[in-house]
């Protein structure tokens, strides 16, 4: 917390400031891969299910001062797995991180937003949903290998991958069936979605309340 004050500061970003009522949800919009491919229906669900509105942010459309401003404010930020969610170190204390995983791509081999959520002192509530449907989500077979396409594999090797369930554990980060099944664009089930979050978030994201819950210090390095 210390650094993303730190980091403000030196970016010359004033927080938020909002009024009493005004909490909100963030969604993170990504342009060219991993998209959420409803996500018109997915930023409605969010404003009907937590009365709160809804904005996207996006690295592609927005400078990164003005996405590190709308975070600093949210009570929320929804987001595909990605290395945008470092952004998450940005929330104010009490807020909730929801990350969205595609097929086949299991979240709990895949923590360093929520480890980092959790760590003592950030004081966010973490929520991880996977996509099960496999027909809610498109592939790119034919794309380069650095994007997920698998085209440049034998024959066998991509009929396996493509017929796989679930991405086995694998060492970072070129292993082509994480990359293949990382890539896809999700349609997100609502319902499903609306459920991990009813169970997973045990208090409504509530900025108002909440006060820092442990100082750490650092013990000494050996």
């Amino acid at each position: 917390r210390q650094f993303a004050s730190f980091l403000m500061e030196r970016l010359n970003i004033s927080k938020e400031q909002r009024s009493e009522d005004d909490d909100y949800i963030v969604v993170f919009s990504r342009a060219s891969n991993r998209l959420i491919l409803n996500e018109a229906e997915l930023l409605l669900s969010l404003a009907q299910e937590f009365k709160m509105r809804t904005v996207t942010v996006s690295l592609d459309e927005q400078p990164f001062d003005s996405i590190v401003r709308d975070i600093s404010g949210a009570s929320m930020l929804v987001s595909m797995h990605g290395a945008q969610l470092i952004t998450s170190l940005f929330l104010p204390r009490g807020a909730a991180v929801i990350e969205l995983f595609p097929y086949a791509v299991n979240p709990e081999q895949y923590t360093p937003y929520k480890t980092l959520a959790s760590l003592p002192g950030m004081d966010l509530q973490y929520v991880a949903w996977r996509n099960i449907i496999e027909e809610n989500s498109v592939a790119y077979p034919d794309r380069p290998w650095d994007q997920g396409g698998i085209a440049h594999l034998e024959k066998e090797e991509q009929e396996r991958i493509i017929t796989s369930k679930d991405v086995p554990r694998h060492l970072c980060c070129r292993n082509p069936e994480w990359l293949y099944r990382i890539y896809q664009d999700t349609i997100v089930n609502i319902p499903s979605f609306l459920e991990v979050l009813r169970e997973g978030l045990k208090v409504k994201p509530n900025l108002k309340k909440s006060k820092p819950a442990s100082t750490v210090h650092p013990g000494r390095v050996r």
